[in-house]
């Protein structure tokens, strides 16, 4: 069941607001509204993988932009028992010549966070992204 929100806003934010949704491709205000309070809140509450606690059980993706010849530390990485990698993909991008390759990750944030950290400090790894699942406390899993 819905419940309507309201709040007042000046001429000038509401402006930028819709502005902003259409250029992120919402179409709709409500959902776009919803979907950053989420976002707002969860990062609020949990903060990044940086700042979280060590000892907080996390899971989400880990995005790493690589040279091929680096393909061996990610494949070491696969097999740790600091974590648990649910799923794996490996993708060669022609046009940026650049490995990708996302996992699924879950386990202890400070695990997780010295995994992100040490990718980021080896030599041809390019970028390494952490983006933390969302928080529920029932759904579709």
């Amino acid at each position: 069941m819905s419940q309507i929100i309201t709040f007042s806003v000046d001429k000038e934010f509401a402006s930028r607001l819709d502005d902003f949704i259409q250029k992120t491709g919402y179409k709709n205000r409500s959902m776009f509204l919803r979907d950053a309070s989420l976002h707002f809140a969860d990062a609020s509450l949990r903060g990044d993988i940086d700042s979280m606690d060590a000892k907080q059980e996390i899971e989400g993706t880990a995005v790493v932009y690589f040279q091929h010849h680096v393909e061996n530390k990610l494949a070491d990485l696969r097999h740790s028992s600091l974590f648990k990698i649910t799923s794996y993909h490996h993708n060669c991008l022609a046009t940026s010549h650049t490995c990708v390759d996302t996992m699924q990750v879950s386990g202890k944030a400070g695990a997780i966070r010295e995994m992100i950290n040490g990718l980021r400090n080896t030599k041809d790894v390019d970028r390494v992204e952490f983006i933390s699942a969302p928080f529920r406390e029932d759904g579709c899993c």
